[in-house]
């Protein structure tokens, strides 16, 4: 099966040279046959991807270890889920992975895009074969997943700990969804530079696929998330590790752009920095794999040090100059239709809201590259920690926060005193008592009050928009409150499913706050002791130690640690944390030991306890008890973010004339090619 995995990729590798050159020479123009052999080509790239993909599976299924990705990263005794996982836990695998749902996209796009856009199909095939090709090449000539070892161990090493773990089965496959679909927006953009077709036509072909892809990146981002705060033990979910960052950096350019296409839509504006955020946003995906996969920064994230870096840097530099010589190139075509009326309108607060956000990407782009360029340029490698990007990025934030609820009310072109006090008058008001409540109520920490009083305000601009919609609907149809509210989000899916993301961006920024009175105590307790802990919202946490017990189970050793949790004398459970030692299938150890936290959770307040060792080998533990305030709200936020998410891309119904341009076939009338 190797050597048809081996053979697969060379297939895909010629396929996508010659898919490419066909594409980008133009030879397609004035001959659909051509144009269709092109799309053909990106299916057949597809497949040969497809029969890799499976070849290495059947490895993985079948313990063939003998392959040297599955001895490093699967054991017999390795549960199911992770075995699966094993596929993109490491390199190999992951390019593998990488390119085959690139190759998914890239036919997808061939297939579902409308007739009316089908002239830029063959440059879009060019770009996306380009891509395949680079992760293709960095397969056969840097890091094959089919390399064989001399000999054949009788059990694989298994998978890290740290990667035995729920989190492991859904936060890669959605964060490589996101940084993979990236690369279909900015093929459209490649290819309506390169065919000079710059109105407003090639962003309505790719809307759905930039939300697609910023709907990916934000599960992912938020399943990453959870998973450091239950797997790493530090009682966080968000420490500014160069690798979430690459994954941040992304989402922050396809937001920027998800703003300011509207403005182009609209009036015509900001054309040309449109096309740099899309290409700025793929950019930023392929730096993402550059610094995960190059051992240039230490991250618990990452994998370790390679050549492949090599290659992703030089793509990277590639792709950075061309893209943007093309976008140089066609510089004048992209002259705005109008001009920026008046700072006080919805252009001017959209336009701010892209400057916050380039500006956050900035801030933390150059905070994650300068230990890399402190150590080129001194030979001294300076760690940029948390307190940089918190200093910096938390007034950004709020000012966001604020923008998020002007941008959406405030009148296009230029705002009246009028329009101003009847939009913004009872949600400011609401802020400022949540303001005044908040000071009375003796909290001091100015940041998290600012960040309660915005939340507070966008909120109130928020169920404003709704309230008036659902009145207005009940006025003309006389429908009941829960009806109208649901014909006025399924009737304006764009419009209030972004108002439900900004819900979960809310609700995000007032549970980050609550993070600012987190409560941390050590403690070294005997079977029998207590220890009591503050907890921010005035009542007490008790602990008891309850004794240390071991056991075996599935591939690994258990040290597990019992206490008894009471909340103001009264009892909450038994909490366990655990010491564990993975073996392989002859109970030989396998990796270092890690530790499962146990985390009790609630809407105000979430009681996370870990079991850090005992002492002398006897029942005496050392406790580190946390009190994490509403931790519970950063995960339902982002529910009710990727909701919003899918109510703005979810489908509405087709006009006649739509759906006649579906159902037509895929060759280019002449006429349209030649123009």
């Amino acid at each position: 099966m190797t050597l048809l995995g081996q053979f697969a990729l060379w297939a895909a590798f010629l396929l996508a040279l010659w898919t490419a050159a066909v594409g980008f020479s133009g030879a397609w123009r004035g001959r659909p046959g051509l144009a269709l052999a092109v799309r053909r080509g990106v299916y057949a790239i597809l497949g040969a991807l497809l029969v890799a993909s499976a070849a290495l599976w059947y490895g993985i299924v079948t313990h063939d270890f003998n392959i040297e990705y599955v001895a490093a990263y699967t054991s017999r005794n390795l549960p199911k889920p992770y075995l699966i996982s094993a596929f993109w836990a490491g390199q190999k695998g992951s390019l593998l992975f990488w390119a085959a749902v690139l190759g998914i996209f890239a036919a997808l796009a061939q297939a579902l895009t409308p007739r009316r856009h089908h002239g830029l199909l063959p440059h879009v095939a060019a770009v996306t074969s380009v891509t395949t090709a680079f992760f293709v090449a960095v397969m056969l000539f840097g890091d094959s997943p089919f390399a064989r070892l001399a000999f054949t161990p009788p059990d694989g090493r298994g998978l890290n700990p740290q990667l035995q773990n729920i989190g492991m089965v859904l936060h890669p496959p959605m964060l490589y969804l996101g940084y993979i679909s990236i690369t279909i927006p900015f093929a459209f953009a490649i290819a309506a530079l390169l065919s000079r077709r710059l109105d407003a036509g090639w962003l309505g072909a790719i809307r759905k696929w930039t939300l697609v892809s910023w709907l990916f990146l934000s599960i992912g981002i938020v399943l990453g998330m959870w998973w450091a705060y239950v797997e790493l033990g530090w009682g966080g979910y968000w420490a500014w590790d160069p690798v979430e960052n690459a994954s941040f950096l992304p989402w922050l350019t396809m937001t920027a752009f998800l703003h300011s296409v509207m403005i182009q839509e609209k009036r015509g504006m900001l054309k040309r920095w449109n096309v740099a955020l899309i290409v700025a946003t793929f950019l930023l995906s392929i730096f993402g794999t550059f610094i995960t996969r190059s051992g240039v920064i230490a991250s618990v994230h990452s994998f370790a040090q390679s050549g492949v870096g090599y290659f992703f840097l030089a793509f990277l530099v590639s792709a950075g100059i061309l893209s943007f010589t093309l976008l140089y190139t066609r510089w004048p075509e992209l002259e705005p239709e109008s001009r920026l009326e008046s700072t006080v309108s919805r252009e001017a607060a959209f336009l701010f809201n892209n400057l916050l956000l380039v500006g956050i990407a900035f801030s933390v782009l150059w905070g994650t590259l300068f230990p890399i360029l402190s150590e080129w340029l001194q030979g001294t490698k300076v760690t940029v920690g948390p307190p940089f990007f918190n200093r910096v990025n938390v007034p950004l934030g709020l000012l966001l926060l604020a923008l998020t609820g002007i941008g959406p009310l405030i009148a296009w072109r230029k705002a009246s005193a009028g329009n101003l006090k009847r939009q913004f008058a009872a949600s400011a008001a609401v802020g400022l008592a949540v303001a005044a409540a908040l000071l009375a109520s003796g909290m001091r920490d100015g940041y998290a009050v600012a960040a309660l009083t915005l939340a507070a305000f966008v909120g109130g601009t928020i169920v404003q928009e709704f309230w008036r919609g659902v009145r207005a609907r009940q006025r003309m149809h006389g429908e009941p409150a829960p009806l109208a509210l649901m014909r006025l989000v399924g009737r304006n899916r764009r419009r209030y499913g972004g108002y439900i993301v900004h819900v979960g961006i809310v609700l995000m920024f007032a549970a980050f706050a609550g993070m600012a009175f987190k409560v941390d105590q050590e403690a070294t307790l005997r079977p029998g002791e207590s220890v009591t802990v503050a907890s921010p919202f005035g009542h007490e946490l008790g602990f008891t130690h309850l004794g240390v017990s071991q056991y075996k189970a599935l591939n690994r050793i258990v040290s597990a640690a019992t206490v008894q949790v009471t909340r103001d004398g009264r009892p909450l459970g038994v909490m366990k944390s655990e010491k564990r030692q993975h073996v392989d299938s002859f109970d030989r150890p396998t990796f270092e030991p890690s530790t499962e936290v146990g985390i009790l959770s609630g809407l105000r307040e979430d009681i996370y306890v870990v079991y850090a060792g005992s002492v002398g080998g006897t029942e005496e533990a050392v406790y580190r008890f946390t009190v994490n305030p509403l931790v519970w709200w950063v995960w339902f936020a982002g529910g009710v973010l990727v909701f919003g998410g899918l109510v703005t891309m979810w489908p509405g119904a087709s006009t006649p004339n739509e759906r006649r341009q579906s159902q037509s076939g895929y060759e280019v009338p002449l006429a349209e090619v030649r123009s």
